[in-house]
């Protein structure tokens, strides 16, 4: 079977949202049980120097509508980053699971060998789709998924990789 550009992006990064929503309620009932605020989590940092949690969430966001949009060869939307809750963030990540599973997979397929211009602090940089897709936006949004699991594992709730990968 030929390698899919869809089957390679949209259910992964829709699968991993949907781990990152089932993060957020383990997050939300040991914040119960241990009678703090849940929204604590939002602003949690492993050093000083790092993105808060829910920049986290954000960027993961941001790498995966991003990806799929110049997979297709459209614009990808834009919001502002203003989470501050755990609800907020879960309704950002089921927004970013909602626009990628609309773009239809006849617009992401064929796309490997597509040249794909990215901003980037330093200047623009060309990529083919493939190349974008396996070599900058699937690690930066894997990257992402891990800190948020991460922070929360500092954080004292208790998940683990099940939790991360989610069921086969």
């Amino acid at each position: 079977m030929a390698f899919s550009m869809y089957s390679a992006s949209v259910p992964v990064f829709a699968r991993m949202l949907n781990n990152l929503l089932g993060l957020l309620d383990k997050a939300e009932a040991h914040a119960k049980a241990k009678k703090f605020d849940p929204n604590n989590f939002v602003g949690m940092r492993l050093t000083p120097d790092m993105l808060p949690f829910a920049r986290q969430i954000q960027i993961a966001s941001d790498a995966a509508k991003g990806c799929v949009a110049r997979l297709a060869g459209v614009d990808a939307p834009k919001w502002e980053d203003k989470e501050a809750t755990l609800d907020e963030l879960r309704a950002r990540i089921r927004k970013t699971i909602d626009y990628v599973n609309s773009v239809p997979a006849a617009k992401i397929e064929g796309s490997e060998t597509r040249e794909i211009t990215m901003p980037m602090p330093t200047g623009p940089m060309k990529f083919s789709g493939e190349r974008l897709l396996l070599g900058l936006s699937m690690p930066n949004f894997m990257f992402h998924c891990t800190m948020t699991y991460a922070l929360l594992r500092q954080g004292g709730v208790e998940v683990g990789k099940g939790d991360f990968l989610g069921a086969p």
